[in-house]
């Protein structure tokens, strides 16, 4: 269990999609992330949220399977993490994306199929229909043929997240998706988000925001390399908590802005 104050997380009965058991992640001599414990549920859309350097992708990268962890076990619809990989699809940071990369938002998109299909896979009809209908849901349909390093920052976020959508995953992970687009960008994703929550999906978001936390996100993983409470965000988004996150270095300003 982690130090300081830690929120129980509600009394689910049903299976988790993504199961987190004892992990600690390591950079070097000081844990990155330290004896972390969680369960998120379907039907749920769950922040990350802590100061800088606290592990929220750290966290995120070694639940995928990015980063190799110290210690800890993953699972994925109770299932081993090496079993099911299929059914997380990962959007991540644009900053570590190379956006001279020679595709066209196409390209991109179709990319989110590969894990079906193999590098040798044909691509039919079937799976042009996907990425269109994909495209169209994050209002890029008409850039298809762009070359992605040719869209502005919120166009690419946006491109990312089409193909994620193709993979057709039970669990989606996102990386600050937020970070850096504009406003009718931001709304685009979270519009697709919920809709993807109210399919039953599983959505996770390392979120900086705090001023958006209540009215995007119905579940809240406070982190400071380890957990700080996890549970309903009406329980877990308070003051106290969050001072514990973020070490007491939130100002009443800020806290003021959130509605707390």
């Amino acid at each position: 269990m982690s130090k300081g104050l830690h929120v129980v997380q509600g009394k689910d009965q049903r299976p988790s999609s993504l199961t987190i058991r004892g992990l600690t992640v390591s950079y070097g001599a000081d844990p990155a992330v330290f004896s972390v414990d969680l369960d998120v549920y379907p039907d749920t859309m769950t922040a990350i949220i802590g100061p800088n350097g606290a592990g929220k992708s750290t966290m995120l990268k070694a639940a995928m399977g990015i980063i190799p962890r110290l210690s800890g076990q993953i699972q994925v619809l109770s299932r081993p993490l090496e079993e099911q990989r299929s059914a997380i699809a990962y959007v991540p940071q644009r900053a570590s994306i190379d956006w001279d990369f020679p595709a066209t938002v196409q390209d991109v998109v179709m990319m989110g199929l590969y894990p079906k299909l193999g590098l040798l896979g044909r691509i039919n009809a079937n799976h042009k229909a996907q990425v269109t209908s994909a495209l169209d849901r994050v209002g890029m349909l008409d850039f298809a043929k762009r070359q992605i390093g040719q869209l502005s920052g919120g166009q690419q976020q946006r491109v990312f997240l089409a193909r994620a959508l193709v993979q057709d995953a039970q669990v989606y992970l996102l990386d600050e998706p937020f970070a850096g687009v504009d406003a009718a960008t931001e709304k685009a994703i979270i519009t697709v988000l919920h809709d993807l929550r109210s399919t039953g999906k599983t959505v996770v978001v390392v979120h900086h925001d705090l001023a958006t936390v209540i009215d995007y996100f119905d579940q809240v993983i406070l982190i400071n390399k380890s957990i700080i409470a996890a549970g309903p965000t009406q329980d877990v988004f308070t003051t106290e908590n969050l001072q514990l996150a973020y070490g007491g270095r939130l100002a009443a300003t800020q806290l003021d802005v959130v509605g707390l």
